[in-house]
């Protein structure tokens, strides 16, 4: 799956539709109604924005909205759906330090208390 924003400058919807065209085996590509970060952090109760899915990205970015399902509100249960269907499977989230590798401090971590 692949991800591109409507209005964005870092993922910009024909770059990604292009680029994610020259992808082998399956892709679905998806378009966030809006640009940078409104459009990825967009959460499910804020539905704010809609998306379009339709797929592969093929032929042109145009042609592929027309034809595209345009959902209102947030991608995420479309991800979510989408992440299900590629691992069903589901374990428990591990506990933060309780394996290997022990934390260095606790949230939000000491980075925050450096002055510059």
């Amino acid at each position: 799956m692949v991800l591109a924003g409507g209005e964005d400058h870092i993922a910009p919807a024909l770059s990604v539709f292009e680029g994610s065209s020259k992808f082998g085996g399956p892709v679905d590509y998806v378009l966030a109604g809006s640009g940078h970060i409104a459009g990825v952090v967009n959460p499910p109760a804020k539905p704010k924005y809609g998306f379009w899915s339709g797929g592969k990205a093929e032929g042109r970015l145009e042609d592929w909205i027309a034809a595209a399902t345009e959902t209102k509100g947030s991608w995420w249960p479309y991800w979510f759906q989408w992440l299900e269907a590629q691992a069903p499977e589901r374990v428990p989230a591990r506990e933060p330090g309780g394996g290997n590798l022990k934390s260095l401090a606790p949230a939000p971590g000491t980075y925050v208390l450096m002055k510059a």
